[in-house]
Formats: C-alpha cells, sequence, structure tokens
C-alpha cells in the first residue's frame, strides 16, 4: 500500500532495522528474505534521500537520518496495533498476550509470584517475559519493547505514567554465626568489614545503599559486587561479610538459610516500588486489566506488612 509514494510496508522494514541493527535478523523477524530485505533498504534509501544505513561489520550503523526517523515510524507502527489491529475486547481468560517486564530480583522474588499464581488462575493462556534491569529502560518503554518496568520509583524518568506500588525498607544482613553481628552494628565496625554490594545492569549501576553513602560522602569497602540481591546471601555463608538489601527480600532468605537480619548503623531510607508503563498503553485494555492486579498486590503488599511491622533486632 502506498501513501503519499511511499510504501508503506517499508516502514515495517525500517523499524525491524532499526531494531536488530542486522540486515539477516531483521529480514527474519519481519518474514523477509534477505535479497527483499536488501531491495527495502535501497527503496527507503531512495525514498529519504539519506542512506539510512552504513555497515560496521555486519551491524547496521543507523545515520543522524534513521535515529530521526526511528520514534516516529515506532510510534505509528504501535498506534496501528492498539487501535486499530487490536480493537477487539479484551478478555483475560481467553488472551495469550505476553507481558514483557523488566524487574529486579528482588521484586521478582517477594511480589512477581504472587502476580503469577493470581494470573494462573484468572487468565491461564498469559505469559510474561520477565527481564533484568536494563541501562537504558525509558528507550524500551518508548520503543514498545517492554510493557512495563517495576523499579524504584527515583530511578523512573517523568516521560511515562507511573503509580505506587508499596514502601521497602534497606536492612543489613550477615551470616547467623558472624560475631561481629551478635551485638550492635556500629557505624566503626560497618565500615571494617568486607561488604557484597549489589549493582545492576550491564553498568553495574549502584543500589540506593550506595547512592546514600555517596550523596554523604561516605564509602564501604565492598569485596565483592553481585548482580542482585538474592545472591548476596551465599556470597554471606561462613563469612565475616556483610551486605544490605530489601527486608521483605531478606525475611524470605531468613526462613530458608542461617541468615541474620541487623538494623544498619545508620538511617538508611525508605524507597518506594512503582510501576511504570508506556504513555501510549494509557488505553489498551490488556495494559489496563494488568496494572489493576499489580496495583492490588501492591495493596496487599502494604496491608500485610501493617499488620506484621519490620523488626529490627541484633
Amino acid at each position: 500500500m502506498r501513501f503519499k509514494g511511499l510504501d508503506l510496508n517499508l516502514l515495517v522494514a525500517l523499524d525491524a532495522l532499526m531494531t536488530e541493527r542486522n540486515l539477516t535478523a531483521a529480514a527474519r523477524k519481519i518474514n523477509l528474505s534477505q535479497p527483499a530485505m536488501s531491495a527495502a533498504i535501497a527503496r527507503l534509501r531512495i525514498y529519504f534521500r539519506d542512506e539510512l544505513f552504513t555497515m560496521r561489520g555486519r551491524e547496521l550503523v543507523p545515520t543522524p537520518g534513521a535515529e530521526a526517523l526511528a520514534s516516529p515510524v515506532r510510534e505509528a507502527l504501535l498506534h496501528i496495533q492498539l487501535s486499530i489491529i487490536s480493537r477487539d475486547a479484551f478478555d483475560p481468560s481467553q488472551s495469550n498476550r505476553r507481558f514483557r517486564i523488566i524487574l529486579s530480583d528482588f521484586m521478582t522474588i517477594v511480589f512477581f509470584r504472587r502476580i503469577v499464581d493470581r494470573i494462573a488462575q484468572e487468565a491461564p493462556a498469559v505469559r510474561f517475559e520477565l527481564l533484568p534491569y536494563s541501562d537504558e529502560p525509558d528507550e524500551l518503554l518508548r520503543r514498545g519493547e517492554v510493557d512495563f518496568l517495576i523499579l524504584p520509583e527515583l530511578f523512573m524518568s517523568s516521560a511515562h505514567p507511573k503509580a505506587t506500588l508499596f514502601e521497602e525498607t534497606l536492612v543489613c544482613v550477615g551470616c547467623r554465626s558472624n560475631r561481629q553481628l551478635s551485638g550492635q552494628l556500629t557505624f566503626d565496625k560497618y565500615n571494617s568489614m568486607g561488604h557484597v554490594a549489589a549493582k545492576f545492569g550491564r553498568a553495574l549501576r549502584p543500589n540506593l545503599e550506595e547512592w546514600f553513602l555517596l550523596e554523604h560522602g561516605l564509602k564501604r569497602r565492598i569485596e565483592v559486587v553481585v548482580q542482585g540481591f538474592s545472591l548476596i546471601p551465599p556470597i554471606l555463608f561462613d563469612t565475616s561479610r556483610i551486605g544490605t538489601m530489601p527486608l521483605r527480600l531478606a525475611r524470605h532468605f531468613e526462613k530458608r538459610t542461617p541468615l541474620r537480619i541487623v538494623e544498619p548503623p545508620l538511617p538508611l531510607p525508605q524507597f518506594t516500588e512503582a510501576v511504570q508503563w508506556p504513555a501510549f498503553h494509557n488505553t489498551d485494555p490488556a495494559s489496563i486489566w494488568m496494572r489493576r492486579i499489580l496495583l492490588e498486590e501492591g495493596s496487599h503488599m502494604t496491608s500485610a506488612n501493617q499488620k506484621s511491622p519490620a523488626r529490627r533486632r541484633c
């Protein structure tokens, strides 16, 4: 189909090329042969009077002109999908919708397993793809490559809508056999001990505790860095190291492993876990349904925590 001289199928090809940055992968994504995809690139170059891509090994590197086209093309295709192709009423019990969600291991263990159990009853064919933290989560939202971010609210941008799930607290943890944790954890003792720290993404983004310490000009001795809070307890066992992790996750491991929870020697701030979704999903019935469930379960987490207040002990 042509619109003002442009074959609209070429926009699908351009979007695939921008996403995959590889001719073979892009062709496979939209079920084209490599020669057909090469022909599509040639036609795009003629229409837009721009090279659009250069080759760096096997990678397609977009020109500034292609970068400028990427966002409006993606948004146009998503608008067509949500407003025209997917106009049928959403029935959770019959849907096989797949939701792609970026969240931490902490939220997977203490929160999202509740979602999975509930959805198995209400919408047994709905599927989830749970993804680790990305260094550019906002870009994935903008391009519609993920349906939700579930992260601390302070790490979210203002470019997309969001909603609060629940508040969380950080605590220090160590092995039960760690004699240095038998009494009050003083700041001097905290500083003298080796730490296991969780960092996220390829850039190893610091967690909330480290941001707080850096803001106050403080620094701890990190001996081991792991990519997730759930990896902290195994590294602590039978050592004199300590770590810092969310209270709910610490309680989860305390029931199953020889973990001791202690009060931090400095008042670490609480943080808010939130959910964020692409702005163009605001009226998507499936997204609205999923958001309702996430917010309801977040409210249940808050209620359960109020009935069982945080235990701080040494």
